[in-house]
């Protein structure tokens, strides 16, 4: 069966990818016109198949919208940061590494939500039969990802654990799609990776994880603001009502992991056993928390390893691309995440 898999809202997934952005939401899930609510404002919404719409319509929480929010949908992460930068998009969902791509660039975003998960679906993949066993063995080995994605920085961080650097490997910059032909074909000897791409090759039994990102990275996923947005009053309150809606969704995905896992098969085109492994694995594990300064720090330390391998180009202050004011009584960045629900 020929499996269509799109980019998870994780992740990703700003080192320029080449990935173009979508239109108006057409998934399954979304109103005949991509827009929701009503009112005289309009929240100008950036997703991706699958994410903030699809979970907020399943937890219920697109009822009673006193003001629309018009949805629109992106590859990855890298294109919906370039549609903040322009102020096409208010405000979208994306991983833990572009928006530090986006920040070297000098966009125009402000990261002013943020979530904690695990990261055991952040991982280097090896093909079936292969015959590394450690982390330490991919020296002078191929390995494919996503530039500029959060598993670009997982792959650092694993080789650095292990005592090599990039240099160390042959990495291959290939998007999920050419990475998976590529690994299911033998042309790179690992993958770098997430859900829910994880759980397609492992449901799949096309390979096994050498190692994954579990206190390797920090697990960290962010709402990004157009900072034009944020000035305005009353669109400021819409993506305040927004954030809100977003993280009783996310508790509703905890206590829900298999009816959420049927609404994101249907809307990404997963099976359903690749959907259900997934979230169990990664996406139910997530926690609202505050952005305060041990979470600066973390990303900082993205920021600068990427500004010593020359991928981005300047130094980046992460700092100055936040927003606290929404953090309410959130609990601290270093707060643990949930529990993984793997059976």
């Amino acid at each position: 069966m020929r499996r269509h898999l799109v980019p998870a809202a994780l992740l990703l997934p700003l080192a320029l990818l080449a990935a173009a952005c979508g239109g108006n939401s057409s998934a399954s899930t979304s109103t005949g016109d991509g827009t929701d609510g009503k009112g005289s404002l309009t929240l100008n919404v950036g997703d991706q198949k699958g994410g903030s719409e699809a979970v907020l319509r399943a937890a219920g929480e697109l009822k009673d919208l006193n003001y629309k929010i018009k949805w629109s949908t992106f590859t990855s992460g890298p294109p919906l940061l370039e549609a903040v930068n322009a102020k096409a998009v208010d405000i979208g969902g994306v991983g833990n590494t572009p928006p530090v791509f986006a920040a070297g660039a000098d966009s125009k975003i402000t990261a002013v939500a943020a979530y904690r998960g695990r990261s055991k679906g952040d991982v280097i993949l090896i093909p079936k039969g292969s015959k590394l066993k450690k982390t330490e063995e991919l020296k002078g080995k191929s390995v494919a990802v996503a530039q500029g994605s959060s598993a670009h920085y997982q792959l650092v961080a694993s080789l650095k654990a292990a005592g090599l650097t990039l240099g160390d490997v042959k990495v291959k910059y290939l998007q999920p799609a050419d990475a998976l032909a590529a690994f299911t074909s033998g042309k790179v000897d690992a993958w770098a990776v997430w859900d829910p791409y994880t759980s397609q090759v492992l449901q799949a039994k096309q390979g096994t994880v050498l190692t994954d990102g579990d206190d390797v990275v920090n697990g960290l996923t962010f709402q990004v603001a157009a900072p034009g947005a944020l000035k305005d009053k009353k669109k400021a309150a819409a993506i305040r009502d927004y954030l809100d809606r977003l993280r009783r969704a996310q508790d509703w995905v905890y206590e829900h992991p298999e009816e959420w896992a049927k609404v994101w098969a249907k809307d990404t085109g997963l099976p359903y056993e690749v959907a259900l492994a997934s979230v169990k694995r990664t996406n139910a594990t997530r926690v609202p928390v505050a952005i305060d300064k041990p979470l600066i720090a973390s990303e900082q330390e993205i920021a600068d390893t990427f500004t010593d391998l020359k991928l981005i180009p300047r130094k980046v202050d992460f700092g100055d691309f936040v927003d606290t004011r929404f953090n309410g009584d959130l609990p601290p960045s270093t707060t643990t995440p949930r529990p993984s629900k793997e059976s």
